[in-house]
């Protein structure tokens, strides 16, 4: 099995922060970083203690990490993806997020629609 494509290193966030492009929603912030190599667009994912619980904060990760899963393959590049989630958030569906998130990558310009 293999593992899942994500950004795990604190200066893999913070090049990613400083070097990035970000958009806002209502319930997301998305910064992006295209690579210049690499096997495949990897995605981090940032839940602050104000959303809520660790079963809430844990659930809207795997919401996330589901999301960029099966939309991967739309993406136009190679990116670094640091996915922000905003307190509200915390009660929406995950329609509701799917959207958001698809909302972001389209301002970005870094899906094929």
């Amino acid at each position: 099995m293999n593992r899942f494509p994500s950004v795990k290193e604190n200066r893999d966030f913070k090049l990613v922060y400083n070097k990035g492009k970000s958009f806002a929603n209502k319930y997301l912030v998305m910064y992006v970083l295209e690579k210049e190599s690499g096997e495949s667009s990897r995605i981090g994912i940032s839940v602050s203690k104000k959303v809520g619980n660790s079963v809430i904060r844990h659930n809207r990760c795997r919401i996330i990490r589901e999301i960029f899963r099966l939309n991967i393959e739309k993406l136009k590049g190679i990116y670094d993806i640091i996915v922000v989630v905003r307190n509200n958030a915390k009660d929406i569906s995950c329609a509701d997020m799917e959207s958001a998130y698809m909302h972001l990558l389209r301002l970005h310009g870094i899906v094929v629609l």
